[in-house]
């Protein structure tokens, strides 16, 4: 049953609580809510299109099939304004978090955020969910105004707290959320909620899906888990000589629709029990509401760990993952000693003092994509990095 209009404890653009900077003339552009901006802001953004080329699972891949944190962000954004509209959410600002929620990813994926991380120990560290508020409030500034895309309060508190309320913020987010405060300590909205776990939903299907064509993963390993062996059996029956692509195809797609439905019912479910009325309501409680049921719950967990097993910690992977850290911690090295290889807009507004200057550097790596790094790499020593590419 598809839930119609707008429900008591959805965000209400009406009553947001406003930008950091004011309204940026909103009134003159145009018929849009003040989520709708956001999400517009966004999808117009630099930051947002790097996404392209940036890895999802498989670093630079050679084929055109294959995830990447763009496309991940469109799936995740469309789950998303499923089961927003189904609870009478606000679709925009669902959408706009969804599409948001990964900008802050460097080059290479996770490897790169590790290397990050390693090199600016000294800087404070680097987390990629607090370099998506970086990059939206500080370093992507296309207005004359101001610094940022100078997006609302719910849709900033939603893409710093989505996976739940943030106790110990690092560096980033502590400095902006001193500028502009986040209420950090509480739950989000239930439209960040919805963001959040319809992230999990994508990869988790979606990463078969990339892990299948690569050949890291193939049927059999697939149906040790006894979930997934059911619903093969069930495709197998509705849809008997159908060609196996097909067929596993129609299983990723009906592993999303069983997850979604799920955490559209034991949402509707916990929303009865907690008897919230208000967005007030949903961040003044010590749980999130937006879960899937504990039998679905443990389904997911089961394929997380499969998929860590199977595809994310593979050998090939780590190897991958290995190199591309290489690439990255020899960049930052490069750029530290001499700072004068930096392109002269980043040179210009390099920092004296520390750590300011080591964190402008991480600002620079962080914004490439993965081919970016790749050519300046070749370009500082000579020759392209080896082994990047892992299907």
């Amino acid at each position: 049953m598809i839930f119609e209009g707008r429900a008591p404890y959805a965000s209400d653009p009406l009553r947001s609580r406003g930008r950091e900077f004011g309204s940026d003339g909103a009134s003159t552009r145009g018929p849009r809510s003040d989520f709708q901006r956001d999400r517009d802001r966004i999808i117009h953004s630099i930051a947002f299109r790097r996404l392209r080329h940036k890895t999802q699972v498989f670093i630079a891949p050679d084929g055109d099939h294959y995830r990447v944190r763009l496309t991940h962000s469109l799936e995740v954004a469309q789950i998303g304004r499923v089961i927003a509209r189904a609870l009478g959410l606000d679709e925009d600002l669902t959408e706009a978090l969804c599409l948001a929620h990964d900008i802050g990813h460097p080059p290479f994926g996770h490897a790169g955020e590790d290397a990050l991380e390693a090199a600016m120990a000294d800087a404070g560290g680097f987390d990629h969910n607090a370099n998506t508020l970086r990059v939206l409030m500080r370093l992507e500034s296309p207005y004359c105004e101001h610094e940022g895309l100078n997006l609302s309060w719910e849709t900033l508190e939603g893409l710093a707290k989505h996976n739940g309320p943030v106790l110990g913020p690092a560096w980033a987010l502590k400095e902006l959320d001193a500028a502009y405060p986040l209420d950090l300590t509480t739950f989000a909205s239930l439209e960040a909620q919805v963001a959040a776990i319809s992230d999990d939903i994508a990869y988790d299907n979606h990463d078969i899906d990339d892990g299948l064509r690569a050949g890291f993963l193939c049927l059999d390993d697939l149906l040790e888990l006894p979930s997934v062996a059911d619903q093969w059996r069930l495709i197998e029956r509705r849809y008997p000589g159908a060609p196996q692509e097909r067929a596993l195809r129609e299983l990723v797609r009906g592993q999303i629709g069983r997850m979604v439905n799920d955490v559209i019912a034991q949402t509707r479910h916990r929303i009865a029990e907690t008897g919230v009325a208000s967005v007030e309501d949903v961040r003044a409680l010590t749980a999130p509401i937006a879960t899937f049921s504990s039998a679905m719950g443990e389904e997911e967990r089961a394929l997380k760990r499969f998929m860590y097993d199977r595809l994310y910690l593979h050998d090939e992977q780590r190897a991958t993952a290995d190199r591309a850290r290489d690439v990255i911690a020899a960049l930052f090295a490069a750029y530290v000693s001499d700072p004068s290889q930096m392109p002269p807009s980043w040179r210009a507004t390099l920092p004296e003092a520390q750590p300011a200057r080591t964190r402008h550097i991480a600002d620079f790596i962080s914004g490439m994509t993965d081919r970016y790094a790749i050519d300046s790499y070749a370009r500082l020593f000579g020759e392209a990095p080896e082994g990047l590419r892992n299907a």
